[in-house]
């Protein structure tokens, strides 16, 4: 599965807050972050290992093989780093079709959940 497009920022809270947001997208009804448009889809966790590392389906029906790899590294109390890549099987899409999800993930990730932590 060929990687498409990855994405690495610091992130304000410590990685088990980022591991339990990454998780659990609704846990705090007051502060939502993962709004999806109607052409998008809830995604299931395919993996984790708590506080390094998540796995979520894809976000997108019309591209069902696609997968989101959420690594996490940092200090237990200090700032989190997360890198969230983008794979896909193939035949990969056309570089619009991945410009257009990598622009969306950046916006789940790196403005909605972000925001949810006050930055």
């Amino acid at each position: 599965m060929p990687e498409v497009a990855r994405k690495r920022r610091t992130q304000p809270p410590p990685p088990h807050v980022l591991y339990e947001a990454l998780t659990d997208p609704d846990r705090d009804p007051a502060r939502p972050w993962l709004l999806l448009h109607d052409d998008e889809q809830r995604p299931m966790i395919t993996g984790s290992v708590e506080r390094n590392l998540v796995v979520w389906t894809s976000l997108w029906p019309l591209h069902p093989d696609a997968n989101i790899r959420f690594d996490i590294d940092g200090p237990p109390g200090g700032s989190a780093t997360l890198t969230w890549t983008l794979i896909l099987d193939d035949p990969v899409p056309d570089a619009e079709t991945i410009i257009r999800m990598r622009r969306r993930l950046n916006v789940l990730i790196n403005a909605n959940l972000r925001f949810t932590f006050g930055q």
